[in-house]
C-alpha cells in the first residue's frame, strides 16, 4: 500500500531535559519522566497552569509570547527541582533560613523559593547577556558614530557571550547528560512528527536538533533585539539600559512567534531562519543512550497519544492503528 509521504507535521508537544530525565507537555497537561537512581522510571503527570485565567488573551500575538515564556520558566524550575530531588544523597537538615521560610509562608514555602531562584535567574540573564554588552561595546562609542552599528556590534557581543556561556558550561559531565536527555527530547518529537512509531529503533534514527527548540529561541531573542535596539535614540547611558530591559517582553514576544511560525512552517525562509539555532543546538544536544530514549518515550506516552496522532494524520491505515492499540510486536516499516 502507498504510504503518506512522511514530512513533519506540527504536533503541539514540547517539553525539556531534567536531571535524568525528560519533561513533555501537550495541551493542559505536562509529564516528567525521571530514571531514578534504582534503575526504575517515575513518571509524574500534572495539571499545565496558566499565569491568567482567561485564555482569550493567550490568542493575542506577541502578549501570548510573553506569558508562555513566563510559564515555560515557572514549570521548567518546577519540573528541574522535582528530579533533583531523586538525586539528593543525605537528608540536608533545615537550614534556620529555611525554618524562617516555612514559618512565614507555611505550605507556600516552595512557591516562593521558586520565585526568588526564578527571579534571580531572570536578573543574572539580563546582566549577562543584555545589560554587560552594552557596556562592553560602549568602549567603542568615541569611534564609531553610527547607532545602527553600535547597535550590529552590541549584538554580536552579546551572541559571542551566550555561545560562550554555553562552551563553557558543555564541559560539565552533568550538563552533558543532561544535553544527552535534551538530545533525547528532540529525538521523540522528530520521531512523532515524521509519522514513525514511537519506538527506539524509530527515535534513535530521527534527527536530535529541532526548530521549536529554547535554544533556537534564544538566539532569535538576541538577533531581534539588535534590530529593537537600532531604534533607542537617547545619550543617557541609564536610560539605554533601562529601555533595554523594557523592550525585553516586546523582543520575547516577536521571538515567540517567529519559533512558534517556524514549527508550523518548512518553507525556504523558516529554513533561512532556522538554520543558526540548528546549528547551536549541536552544542546543546548529545546523542542520547537507549535508556534515555526510554525515558522520553514515557513522558510523551503520559501526555499524548502518538498512535491516533499517526492514525488521523493519515501515516498509518485503520488496521495498522488498531494493531498498535493492541499493542502487538508491530512494525511499519
Amino acid at each position: 500500500m502507498a504510504r503518506t509521504k512522511r514530512r513533519s507535521k506540527y504536533s503541539g508537544i514540547g517539553g525539556q531535559a531534567v536531571i535524568e530525565g525528560v519533561m513533555m507537555r501537550n495541551k493542559d497537561k505536562y509529564a516528567v519522566a525521571v530514571r531514578k537512581p534504582d534503575g526504575e522510571i517515575e513518571v509524574q503527570v500534572s495539571d499545565y497552569k496558566t499565569l491568567v485565567k482567561n485564555k482569550k488573551i493567550l490568542e493575542f500575538p506577541i502578549i501570548r509570547g510573553v506569558l508562555n515564556f513566563i510559564d515555560s520558566m515557572a514549570v521548567g524550575l518546577k519540573t528541574l527541582m522535582y528530579s533533583a530531588s531523586f538525586y539528593e544523597e543525605e537528608e540536608v537538615k533545615p537550614t534556620k533560613t529555611d525554618k524562617a521560610m516555612e514559618k512565614v509562608f507555611k505550605d507556600k514555602a516552595m512557591d516562593v523559593v521558586m520565585f526568588i531562584t526564578m527571579a534571580f535567574s531572570i536578573v543574572f540573564a539580563i546582566a549577562l547577556f543584555m545589560v554587560l554588552p552594552y557596556f562592553i561595546s560602549s568602549l567603542l562609542k568615541p569611534y564609531i558614530e553610527s547607532n545602527t552599528l553600535m547597535a550590529v556590534i552590541e549584538g554580536v557581543i552579546r551572541i559571542g557571550i551566550f555561545v560562550g556561556y554555553v562552551l563553557l558550561i558543555t564541559l560539565m559531565k552533568d550538563i552533558q547528560r543532561l544535553f544527552q536527555y535534551h538530545g533525547a527530547e528532540h529525538k521523540c518529537i522528530n520521531c512523532v512528527e515524521r509519522g514513525l512509531p514511537l519506538t527506539v529503533k524509530n527515535v534513535r534514527k530521527c534527527s536530535k536538533q529541532h526548530k521549536r527548540c529554547g535554544t533556537s529561541f534564544l538566539l532569535i531573542v538576541m538577533v531581534i533585539s539588535i534590530i529593537f535596539f537600532m531604534f533607542i535614540q537617547t545619550e543617557s547611558t541609564l536610560m539605554r539600559v533601562v529601555l533595554r530591559i523594557l523592550l525585553l517582553p516586546v523582543v520575547a514576544g516577536v521571538s515567540y512567534e517567529v519559533i512558534r511560525l517556524a514549527g508550523r512552517c518548512d518553507n525556504i525562509f523558516i529554513k533561512i531562519v532556522s538554520a543558526p539555532g540548528m546549528l547551536l543546538q549541536r552544542l546543546t544536544t548529545r546523542e542520547p543512550a537507549d535508556e534515555m530514549i526510554e525515558v522520553a518515550i514515557k513522558s510523551v506516552e503520559a501526555v499524548f497519544d502518538w498512535k491516533k496522532y499517526l492514525y488521523d494524520n493519515k501515516y498509518i491505515t485503520q488496521k495498522e492503528y488498531e494493531k498498535l492499540k493492541a499493542e502487538e510486536d508491530f512494525e511499519i516499516f
